[in-house]
């Protein structure tokens, strides 16, 4: 599968999870994906049983924003910002792709913290 191939599906899921379409959402990932969530320990097997554990979160997402996407043959990163009940969570998303679809996705969760004043002189704010 050629790389824009792939973008485009990406974009496409991406897409889905913001607007909360979680048939579209859940297309990309092969019928026996393997997701870990490395944080808590868990991993998720099947798609079936992901769309399952996600359709059913208690707080549903309400905001969802890709920061870059990158990627080459069949691994892919996405990095973006959950809102969850008004809290930003930076996200991490690794894709590993065969045949055209998700077969190991491994997800990182981070909470913001407030930058410490003693590193002010060497850091910037991102616009």
């Amino acid at each position: 599968m050629q790389e824009d191939q792939i973008r485009a599906i990406l974009d496409a899921h991406w897409q889905a999870s913001a607007a909360g379409d979680a048939n579209a959402e859940h297309d990309i990932y092969d019928d026996h994906v393997l997701c870990d969530y490395p944080q808590s320990g868990e991993r998720i097997v099947g798609r079936n049983n992901l769309q399952a554990l996600r359709s059913h979160h208690p707080g549903k997402p309400s905001g969802f924003n890709v920061r870059r996407i990158l990627g080459a043959g069949d691994l892919w990163i996405t990095e973006y910002i959950i809102t969850y009940q008004g809290r930003p969570t930076y996200t991490v998303s690794i894709m590993e792709f065969h045949n055209g679809k998700v077969v190991h996705e491994t997800q990182y969760f981070a909470d913001p913290f407030d930058a410490p004043s003693w590193r002010r002189q060497w850091v910037q704010q991102p616009t």
